[in-house]
């Protein structure tokens, strides 16, 4: 794929799985949470899989790794979509793990726009509480209040800004 393409379609693969990941939050329906949720990691696994390729060819070695870290808990956070929200926290907590480790390295170097670095590490402070409370045996799942549930409007805003960046051909 062409660096013109990667341009666009990375950046629509981060908007799509930025608003199917929000619309899946307040799906009425467990069918439909999974359904918003499955093409929202869909769309996100793409993105973050270009962005990964995009990044090494660029020399930006420690972004590109967050992009693949990104991949992984991206697809660990897939693969429970369509189950029971409480069956598929264990998927979620690792997950969300990883989203935090990936948010951290995608940030710390100044390839980003400023904002975008910042909210990336707000949304990366919240989902590391997610995953120790969860890991230390606090029941939360994806739907949780507080967190997790205000933790994805920074994630979403993190999304948009790097689909933002991205498209602008800024990093």
């Amino acid at each position: 794929m062409s660096t013109s393409r990667i341009h666009v379609v990375a950046p629509l693969g981060l908007v799509v799985g930025a608003v199917l990941g929000m619309a899946g939050t307040f799906a009425p329906t467990a069918a439909l949470r999974g359904l918003a949720w499955g093409l929202d990691g869909t769309a996100l696994v793409l993105a973050a899989a270009l962005l990964t390729i995009h990044h090494f060819r660029k020399d930006n070695d420690l972004v590109a790794a967050g992009f693949l870290v990104f991949v992984v808990g991206q697809t660990l956070v897939l693969s429970g979509s369509a189950m029971d929200i409480v069956a598929s926290v264990p998927f979620f907590a690792a997950g969300a793990g990883l989203w935090a480790t990936s948010l951290v390295l995608i940030s710390a170097p100044s390839v980003m726009p400023r904002w975008v670095r910042g909210v990336g590490f707000i949304a990366a402070f919240l989902f590391t509480l997610v995953a120790l409370q969860v890991f230390s045996g606090r029941e939360l799942t994806p739907l949780s209040q507080p967190l997790p549930f205000f933790a994805y409007p920074f994630l979403v805003a993190t999304l948009f800004g790097w689909a933002w960046a991205h498209y602008q051909k800024v990093t």
